[in-house]
């Protein structure tokens, strides 16, 4: 049976969506730097379903093939959501990457395939991957694509970025026992995925994080810290800690955001707190301890004697971020003040963070290192220095940055130089791997449930998918949020050879356009042409 097939390259920002047809032409390549990681598709349209394999001929010698895969989301935007979105609604969208290696079996109809690019020296200058595919061992499809490598790094310039590791989500999905010789694997496994991919500061789970947790409920037990608590005196060992910092040390993590001392929304209780009493293993502190009350203050105050001591042993002390309680709002501003006054007091040397979007905080002095959402930062420019910012699922509107799985991918990759334009020193995200419902009711199937049960916009809660061995699937979004990444290193890079403004003109086009948060070209061809004269630049400037 003959099998006419049609193929393109297309460029990492483009989605294929059901019932979209085969785009028009072809994306003809792109240039990178030698430590960078850039990607490119394959859209190939099938007369009949064959089984057959792709082959690439290049110098380049890591090249990655994945196939895409459509996800299901029931709840893919908010309502009264921004103009700015590529499809809404409900049904299937391109976000699941596959690895390939050796057979495919092609579809009747359009397959879509994802390859990732990775430089090194190797391949410094011009290169051609030649594509080929085969049925039978018969080639009955062919294209190319062109690809330059500089001899030139990325400077990330110790821009920190963190996304909320939840290691419970990984017991109840793989069902394994905390601290056990399979949650560690498994960890370090999702752990290593995630510094591939620009992060290099984790979520340390000093006790349970009191996050996205309903009221009077609570949260598979992660404490790392073990407390014992024998005649009115604390004592606390912290080995698993050190297995943790060893663990995250080894696959590349720098810095360790420590668990929020108190619950999310408000600081109004305790976080779950287990300890040994008098020889019994039982909860010390969880949502029946309010914020305010003298043993919890008592213990709060014994534990940072000791853990600061700890910290400063193991030479972390400017490697930590505290916090105190996530999204505060104006109405919760008395306890919220309380407990960030103790907080502060108890850690005074060191660097406390929390994500909030009212200014007030800030001015009121409750709170020294804000990160504002990326639709209200434009409160904090210019006040605070070491300003970061962050994104979830109320970030929806007003056309900022996000990357729910109807955003488009430029939508995703335009942070990068609205981070570079603001000199902005991190960012923020709740969900590297959250595979439970809104307020961790229930465990989820992620490749079946992609909205937290329905209240969270598909694509917010997770950017990787659990394999069965215990490592990491790849999104889209994973690598479209990493190009932002490098994007914002390229320049950083540039910035070096030359100065802010000529990095700044660029990415305007001398004054055509005015990069702010919520305003932008929208436009691949935009933000893929600004990066080649990025990286144009850069050429010249070697030295």
């Amino acid at each position: 049976m003959s099998n006419n097939i049609k193929i393109k390259t297309l460029s990492s920002l483009e989605k294929i969506y059901h019932g979209d047809t085969l785009p028009l032409n072809d994306y003809s390549g792109f240039s990178m730097l030698i430590n960078e990681k850039k990607s490119f598709q394959i859209a190939i349209e099938c007369e009949n379903e064959f089984s057959g394999y792709i082959s690439f001929y290049s110098k380049i010698q890591n090249i990655k093939l994945y196939s895409v895969e459509y996800i299901k989301s029931d709840f893919p935007m908010s309502k009264g959501a921004d103009d700015y979105y590529r499809f809404s609604d409900d049904g299937y969208y391109p976000d699941l990457l596959l690895p390939i290696n050796n057979q495919i079996n092609f579809k009747k109809g359009l397959n879509l395939f994802w390859v990732e690019v990775i430089g090194d020296k190797t391949s410094i200058g011009e290169n051609t991957i030649n594509i080929s595919i085969f049925d039978n061992e018969k080639i009955i499809g062919e294209t190319n694509i062109k690809i330059e490598t500089i001899d030139c790094e990325l400077d990330f310039n110790n821009f920190i970025y963190t996304c909320w590791f939840h290691t419970d989500c990984l017991m109840s999905h793989y069902n394994v026992d905390v601290f056990s010789d399979e949650y560690w694997r498994i960890t370090e496994n999702f752990l290593k995925t995630a510094n591939e991919y620009g992060m290099n500061c984790v979520l340390t789970p000093l006790f349970t994080p009191p996050l996205d947790t309903e009221t009077g409920k609570e949260r598979p037990t992660v404490q790392l810290v073990d407390i014992s608590f024998t005649n009115g005196q604390y004592s606390f060992n912290f080995d698993k800690l050190t297995q943790w910092i060893e663990m995250a040390h080894k696959c590349g993590i720098e810095y360790f955001e420590m668990s929020h001392f108190f619950t999310q929304w408000g600081a109004k209780h305790a976080p779950k707190v287990m300890a040994t009493v008098d020889g019994e293993y039982k909860k010390l502190f969880g949502w029946e301890t309010k914020a305010t009350s003298k043993e919890y203050k008592k213990f709060l105050k014994d534990f940072s004697v000791e853990l600061k001591k700890y910290l400063e042993k193991s030479n972390l002390k400017d490697k930590v971020l505290i916090h105190v309680s996530d999204e505060p709002n104006f109405s919760m501003l008395l306890p919220y003040s309380k407990a960030s006054k103790l907080i502060h007091k108890l850690y005074k040397e060191y660097k406390i963070v929390d994500a909030l979007s009212d200014v007030w905080f800030y001015k009121l002095g409750i709170v020294s290192s804000p990160i504002p959402s990326n639709d209200h930062i434009d409160k904090f420019l210019g006040k605070t220095e070491n300003l970061w910012t962050y994104y979830c699922s109320a970030q929806n509107k007003k056309n900022v940055s996000n990357r729910f799985f109807c955003n488009s991918s430029l939508r995703n990759r335009v942070l990068g130089y609205q981070l570079y334009k603001f000199d902005i020193k991190g960012f923020l995200h709740w969900g590297y791997n959250f595979y439970y419902t809104q307020l961790s009711k229930a465990v989820i199937d992620p490749y079946k449930v992609s909205d937290a049960g329905g209240k969270f916009p598909s694509g917010d809660s997770y950017v990787v998918y659990p394999a069965k061995d215990g490592t990491t699937y790849h999104s889209i979004r994973l690598k479209v949020f990493y190009d932002a990444l490098q994007d914002m290193a390229a320049l950083n890079t540039l910035a070096k050879m030359t100065n802010k403004t000529e990095c700044l003109n660029i990415i305007e086009e001398n004054g055509k356009y005015s990069i702010t948060f919520s305003d932008y070209p929208h436009s691949d061809k935009w933000l893929l042409s600004t990066r080649e004269k990025i990286n144009c630049k850069i050429k010249e400037n070697i030295k």
